[in-house]
C-alpha cells in the first residue's frame, strides 16, 4: 500500500495580465476538480476511473481549452483530442478531429477499452462514438462567445493563436501584443498561452494513470494534430509514473515528453521531481511547455519553463495546492 496523490493542469503558459477574476475563476475550477479526485480516491477509485472523471468535468466546464469551451478551427468549428493511459499493462486509448462528444476522454476510454485499436481519428473516431453510445452535442453547443471573440482577433492577426482566454478588448495591453520569440516548427506565433488541461493519478495500489484533453490552437488548420493524444508525448503511464503535458505541442512531440520522464527515471535512476526538472530543461529545445507527474510511490511534481501553468496537486498526507505563477 503507498499513499495516493493526483495534480491536474489547465495549462502551460499564462497571459501575466490574465484579469484576477479569471484567475480566481480557474483556480477554484481546479479546486473543485482535485477534489472530485480526492473523493473518489477515498472510496478506492482506481487511478484508471479517476483520471477519466477529473478530465470529463474540465471539459464540461468552459474555464479552459477543452470539451465545451474547445479552440475553435479556422474554419470555426471545433476539432477535439484526447488520450488516457492505463500504468498497469500500458494499455492506452486517444481520440483526434472529435466534432460532437461531449467528453472527449471517455470515448478515449473506450477506444483503450472497448477496440482493438488504440487510436481513433475524425470520421472513423465519430463513427465509433455512435456505435458506443456515448452523449453527443452539436458543434454549437461547444462554441463560446470568448472563443468566437478570439478566433476574430487571430484571423485579424493572421496567426494561430494558443490562448483563447486572452480578451478581446484590451487586446494591446496582454501578452498577445506582445512580439513573441516563439516559434513553432521554424514559423513566428504571436501569443503563447496554451489551455490544454490534463489529470494524473497514482493510487493507493500503486497504480499510475494519465489523462489529457484538449481543443487545440485556436485557427488552427483543419486536421491538426497536437500532443495531447499522442502517447508519449502528451501522455503517459506506466508501472513507474504518470505523466500529462500542456504547451507547445510541436516541441512536446518533438521530444516525446511524457516518455521522456519515465525514461530517465528507468534508465537515469532519477526521482520524480528530478526527471521532471530533468526533462524540461532538456528536452524541450526551443520551446515552451509543462507538465504534471505522479510516482508509483506517491510522491507529485510538476514543472514548466514558460509564464505560469494552471495547476493543483494533492496528497493523501494532506498536501494540498493550487496556483498559476512560479
Amino acid at each position: 500500500m503507498v499513499g495516493w496523490a493526483i495534480a491536474v493542469h489547465g495549462g502551460a503558459g499564462v497571459d501575466p495580465n490574465l484579469p484576477t477574476e479569471r484567475q480566481e475563476q480557474a483556480k477554484q475550477l481546479l479546486t473543485r476538480c482535485l477534489n472530485l479526485g480526492i473523493s473518489a480516491l477515498r472510496s478506492s477509485a482506481s487511478a484508471i476511473d479517476v483520471v477519466e472523471l477529473v478530465v470529463r468535468e474540465l471539459e464540461t466546464d468552459p474555464i479552459f481549452n477543452s470539451g465545451r469551451g474547445s479552440a475553435l478551427t479556422e474554419k470555426g468549428t471545433v476539432e477535439m483530442e484526447a488520450s488516457i493511459m492505463d500504468g498497469v499493462g500500458r494499455r492506452c486509448g486517444a481520440v483526434s478531429g472529435l466534432s460532437t462528444v461531449k467528453n472527449p476522454v471517455s470515448l478515449a476510454r473506450l477506444v483503450m477499452d472497448k477496440s482493438p485499436h488504440s487510436y481513433l481519428a475524425f470520421s472513423g473516431a465519430e463513427d465509433f462514438a455512435k456505435q458506443m453510445g456515448v452523449e453527443r452535442e452539436e458543434n454549437d453547443y461547444f462554441v463560446t462567445e470568448d472563443n468566437v471573440g478570439m478566433l476574430k482577433v487571430a484571423k485579424e492577426a493572421n496567426s494561430i493563436v494558443f490562448d483563447y482566454r486572452i480578451p478581446t478588448t484590451g487586446y494591446e495591453s496582454c501578452g498577445a501584443g506582445v512580439e513573441s520569440p516563439i516559434r513553432m516548427n521554424g514559423l513566428p506565433i504571436s501569443v503563447y498561452a496554451p489551455e490544454t488541461v490534463g489529470c494524473v493519478v497514482v493510487d493507493s495500489q500503486g497504480r499510475c494513470a494519465a489523462a489529457t484533453s484538449t481543443g487545440g490552437l485556436m485557427n488552427k488548420r483543419i486536421g491538426r494534430i497536437g500532443d495531447s493524444p499522442l502517447i508519449g508525448a502528451g501522455t503517459y503511464a506506466c508501472d513507474m509514473c504518470g505523466v500529462s503535458c500542456t504547451g507547445e505541442g510541436e516541441a512536446i512531440i518533438r521530444g516525446t515528453l511524457a516518455r521522456e520522464v519515465a525514461a530517465v527515471m528507468e534508465y537515469k535512476g532519477l526521482a520524480l521531481q528530478e526527471a521532471v526538472d530533468f526533462v524540461i530543461k532538456e528536452r524541450l529545445d526551443e520551446g515552451q511547455a509543462g507538465l504534471i507527474a505522479v510516482s508509483k510511490t506517491g510522491e507529485v511534481a510538476y514543472g514548466f519553463n514558460c509564464v505560469g501553468m494552471f495547476r493543483g496537486c494533492a496528497t493523501e498526507d494532506g498536501f494540498m495546492e493550487v496556483g498559476i505563477w512560479e
